[in-house]
């Protein structure tokens, strides 16, 4: 005897929804039901519209309001959109979590590899050219302005507590032995120009320049420095990026490369922009030739200053004798291709049988490594 099985039949469906077409704005009311035979939602809007859609074609998508309703849509209509109060419909739709084929990959793809590339035309070639247009023509007291406020923040970025800012060393002895060499070095800059320099309390081994002719010393610099010497010519050279205008170039790029990454990536507050800001300026790295230009500087300005310019070549191979826990100043020194040209250079530089003065007597000289104290 042949016994039949009959697979279980589906429970009727009925339901009333809110029906938006797309095309007008006021909403429908609309009746479904389930044409089981040919496995099609069926529909009758108040206005007249009916509408067919299989039940396979059927997607939910998020209820971006109450989050207590069913909204379905078809994988190939993203304008119509029905709204139940209850998600009853949910078993019937056999892919309603399905993400829809994409089709057309290509163009896609070719759009999105423009969008990339606009974006990085924008960063690395239109952001640099406007910000060496726009320094020229920002007045000396913006600039300055600009590179008190940058300083302020590199501060607060170095503070792991997020309660205190880095502080300034500020010991008398230290302070009044640093002037004594920026004296030395004073006349590189140009007339009616003068610096501020710091130094501030931390163990990074590093020194950077900031626009309005700021110069900023770490502790850590000082005290790895085995001579006066090897820190004013660290001096020289930075004094050479500031002559240059480097930093201030280096800042409106900086901002304005984090201010499109701000916009593509949400940071509308800016918070983040401000921290990778402060760090990409502590860590500043120049074009090779503007690295070049600063040694050369340095190597006038320091003959200038009866130093002897091969003390730029001991603060180099001082950063080589670092090696493996260089910081991000060192490293890039240490990571630069021509760094032992640039060493050779700053011998070359120095005269034979130049005699150079001292720049600090030994008393000064400790003064100067215990300025934080």
């Amino acid at each position: 005897m042949t016994v039949l099985r009959i697979g279980r039949v589906p429970e009727p469906f009925s339901a009333t929804g809110t029906y938006f077409d797309g095309t007008r704005a006021r909403p429908a009311t609309i009746t479904l039901t389930i044409d089981e035979e040919a496995q099609t939602l069926v529909g009758l809007a108040d206005t007249g519209a009916r509408l067919h859609w299989r039940l396979a074609d059927i997607r939910q998508i998020p209820d971006q309001a109450g989050g207590d309703q069913m909204v379905i849509q078809r994988a190939d209509d993203p304008v119509q959109r029905i709204l139940l109060p209850d998600d009853g419909l949910a078993p019937r739709l056999p892919n309603r979590t399905k993400r829809p084929t994409v089709t057309k990959r290509g163009p896609l793809l070719g759009w999105a590899a423009a969008a990339v590339a606009s974006v990085a035309l924008i960063i690395f070639v239109l952001v640099p050219i406007m910000a060496n247009q726009l320094a020229r023509f920002i007045p000396p007291d913006g600039e300055r302005a600009l590179g008190e406020v940058t300083l302020d923040q590199i501060r607060s970025a170095l503070d792991q507590t997020g309660l205190n800012p880095v502080p300034l060393c500020d010991n008398p002895e230290g302070v009044e032995a640093l002037a004594k060499m920026e004296a030395r070095l004073q006349d590189a800059l140009p007339e009616g120009q003068s610096l501020t320099v710091s130094v501030l309390d931390h163990g990074m081994i590093n020194a950077f320049a900031l626009p309005g002719n700021y110069i900023v010393f770490f502790r850590g610099l000082i005290e790895k420095a085995q001579s006066p010497e090897e820190v004013a010519a660290v001096f020289a050279h930075e004094i050479g990026h500031v002559v240059s205008r480097d930093p201030t170039r280096h800042a409106l790029r900086s901002a304005g490369s984090l201010g499109v990454l701000g916009l593509l990536f949400g940071d509308f507050a800016g918070g983040a922009a401000v921290l990778l800001l402060a760090e990409r300026l502590i860590e500043a790295q120049y074009s090779q030739e503007a690295e070049a230009d600063a040694d050369v500087f340095a190597h006038a300005v320091l003959r200038d200053a009866q130093i002897a310019p091969s003390a730029l070549a001991t603060m180099f191979e001082r950063f080589r004798e670092i090696g493996g826990e260089a910081s991000p100043f060192v490293a890039h020194f240490l990571s630069h291709p021509a760094l032992g040209d640039r060493i050779q250079a700053a011998r070359d530089a120095t005269p034979e049988g130049f005699e150079g003065v001292p720049v600090l007597t030994a008393q000064e000289w400790r003064a100067l490594q215990n300025i934080c104290e």
